[in-house]
């Protein structure tokens, strides 16, 4: 018997077998993830059966990167004569310019009187996207932007307007960031739809609300003395079936839920009222 023969065949036999077994093994692997897959509903199918509706979403395709940015050091000079400026904070990053002659709004509701008075009045007016308008409150909140993108709830990039009883503009408060860089380079952010599985998952979005707004732009990654870094952000705003709204912010490259209450809640209690 040739026994180094034989022991030829055994090897090639069994290499042949653990192919097989192998193979097997993929089949039925495959089959199982297709089951778990089909019997796996979509977060389209499951935002249908909770009655939750969302508009046209943005293109899925976007691309954005992080940015770094200066704190703007403002000069003690108005824009122009009708304005008084002075600085809120030692650092002169944060001004209060009262109007001598306070300023006429062509309609308070009307949102676009307001972005035509900051386009006319404020320095780089331009720069500032429209947040909101409380009516009640008579101010105005307007977000810094760049490349179309706000800048959510950043202290250091917002403007608010207040007007008084006459429908007149009678201060106005700002702070700004300049100098922007971009990082590294551009990344395809995570589309909507993707974003809405993440807050499904975590049960923030309820039956029958509605998810009224998707935008992308920007929030604030870290804060240094005078260096701010801004991280690619998919603002998401809810209307529950109340009435009530909500909104959730996603960092649009790796997909964590970002909480910015804080610097939301810093917003508020800072005293930007008019004297």
């Amino acid at each position: 018997m040739d026994w180094n023969r034989t022991k030829s065949i055994f090897i090639f036999v069994f290499l042949i077998l653990n192919i097989f077994l192998y193979w097997l093994y993929l089949e039925r692997y495959n089959e199982a993830q297709s089951v778990e897959i089909l019997g796996e509903k979509t977060i389209e199918a499951r935002l249908k059966d909770d009655n939750i509706t969302y508009g046209p979403l943005p293109n899925g395709n976007e691309f954005a990167s992080y940015l770094t940015g200066e704190v703007h050091v403002f000069k003690n000079t108005a824009p122009d004569n009708n304005q008084r400026v002075s600085f809120m904070d030692d650092k002169h990053t944060q001004i209060s310019a009262i109007f001598i002659n306070p300023v006429k709004l062509r309609n308070i509701n009307d949102d676009a009187s307001f972005i035509d008075f900051v386009h006319t009045n404020v320095k780089d007016g331009d720069s500032y996207a429209l947040w909101e308008v409380d009516r009640e409150e008579r101010v105005a909140v307007f977000f810094q932007k760049k490349n179309n993108r706000m800048f959510y709830y950043n202290d250091s990039a917002v403007l608010k307007v207040h007007w008084n009883m006459d429908d007149e503009v009678v201060e106005y408060e700002q702070t700004m960031i300049d100098n922007f860089q971009e990082m590294d380079q551009q990344e395809t952010v995570i589309p909507p739809l993707q974003i809405f599985q993440t807050l499904y998952n975590k049960t923030l979005l309820k039956p029958d609300s509605s998810i009224s707004q998707v935008k992308l732009g920007y929030s604030t990654f870290s804060k240094l003395d005078k260096t701010q870094v801004l991280i690619p952000t998919w603002e998401v705003q809810v209307k529950l079936s109340d009435g009530e709204k909500e909104e959730y912010f996603v960092d649009a490259i790796d997909g964590k839920i970002i909480e910015i209450q804080g610097d939301k809640q810093q917003g508020e209690e800072e005293d930007w009222g008019v004297e």
